[in-house]
């Protein structure tokens, strides 16, 4: 396993090896190290977030699949519902029909999980002075005293040597991680998905159990996290509810809540804006075609006289 995660290893130490480089240069060579580690592993999050973002796409596209799916999914649960190899089969089937997988809401977590262990493995070499990657000599005693907040960033809440302060710190960013993930999963179950029936929907269910069963594996096992790790995912948990906020926001899923407030907003706004200002040509207006023009009225024809 350590030769396959060897090469992620030199990629994690470099990218927060270069930011702390990079962070040199704003904050001095002298400068505080606590600082510039903790932003290096937050740059580290940025870099692999912005690299994830098709992978993100994909999912959003994969689940709509899914959502455009639901009554085809019904009829098959609903005909086969005594034949449990014959309705799976038939799922396969529709999923194959049109390229969609069930399982695609879960492959930016399976992407990033490679590059969470080499972080935490990173990490617990610089607690046991062990180098990984470029991250050796003088980087690796200077990561060793890097602190966040007075605790020190390889250290664990069931650590040894973990402080009053290490272990408080520890348990602030478990919480935070913790509900982060909580309030992620409930924005989308409640904003961002279509009404469905809860009762045969898998789905939705698929959605439940993420949204109880993360945040308590999180809380479980963040105790075993090194402080940079739980820097890591707290960020990363940012990131994915601005960016998820984002897009239910401007460009909702079918059905959904937000879709429907959002087609609200746009036709109150044909309502109220009639007539549209032009920039370039003051004192005109342009007519917005979606709004009822008024009525104009005609001039009564004036008929020529003959001429006798």
């Amino acid at each position: 396993m350590g030769s396959i995660l060897n090469p992620l290893y030199y990629a994690v130490s470099w990218v927060m090896v270069t930011f702390h480089s990079l962070f040199g240069y704003v904050f001095g060579k002298d400068g505080n190290e606590s600082i510039k580690w903790s932003l290096s592993i937050i740059g580290l999050v940025i870099v692999i977030r912005i690299i994830l973002i098709p992978l993100f796409v994909k999912q959003i596209k994969s689940q709509r699949a899914l959502t455009a799916l639901q009554p085809h999914m019904k009829e098959i649960q609903k005909k086969h519902k005594d034949d449990r190899q014959k309705q799976s089969e038939e799922m396969m089937k529709l999923y194959k029909e049109h390229k969609t997988n069930p399982l695609a809401s879960c492959f930016p977590i399976l992407a990033q999980a490679p590059i969470f262990f080499a972080l935490f493995t990173v990490l617990n070499g610089i607690a046991r002075n062990t180098s990984h990657g470029v991250l050796k000599g003088d980087l690796l005693v200077s990561a060793q005293e890097a602190k966040f907040f007075g605790a020190n960033l390889s250290n664990t809440f069931l650590s040894s040597d973990s402080n009053t302060q290490t272990k408080l710190v520890t348990v602030v960013l478990i919480i935070f991680m913790s509900a982060t993930t909580f309030i992620t999963q409930r924005q989308l179950m409640v904003k961002g998905m279509p009404k469905m029936d809860s009762s045969n929907n898998m789905m939705l269910q698929q959605q439940k159990i993420m949204l109880y069963v993360f945040p308590v594996i999180f809380a479980v096992s963040g105790v075993n996290f090194p402080v940079g790790v739980l820097i890591y995912w707290s960020t990363t948990n940012l990131w994915t509810f601005g960016q998820q906020f984002y897009v239910i926001k401007r460009n909702p899923t079918p059905g959904s809540p937000a879709y429907e407030e959002l087609a609200k907003k746009r036709e109150l706004k044909n309502k109220t804006n009639g007539a549209l200002p032009i920039d370039d040509e003051p004192g005109t207006t342009q007519i917005d075609p979606g709004a009822e023009q008024p009525k104009q009225r005609q001039q009564p024809s004036k008929k020529k006289k003959k001429r006798k």
